[in-house]
């Protein structure tokens, strides 16, 4: 892990086990995710194409962490008109 940080410039940080507090975003992808995959459901059942529609809707929704611009705007700068 030292030599990523190192080569990369950056500091990595690592919660706590059993902590979902500190890793806020992370926590809620994953139940936004639930919401297409619940719980307890085979992942076998699921094709690609039901992955890349939840990729699509999760990737243009609005997130209040990146100031209610949605994951594709902030990341690939394109602007998406919702009305």
């Amino acid at each position: 892990m030292d030599e990523v940080q190192e080569r990369l410039g950056v500091t990595i940080y690592w919660p706590d086990p059993y902590s979902p507090e500190q890793r806020g975003t992370n926590e809620n992808t994953n139940g936004l995710i639930r919401e297409y995959f619940p719980k307890g459901f085979d992942i076998d059942n699921y094709t690609e194409k039901d992955v890349n529609f939840c990729q699509y809707q999760l990737n243009r929704r609005p997130r209040k962490v990146l100031n209610y611009e949605t994951p594709c705007e902030v990341f690939f700068e394109e602007p998406l008109h919702l009305v």
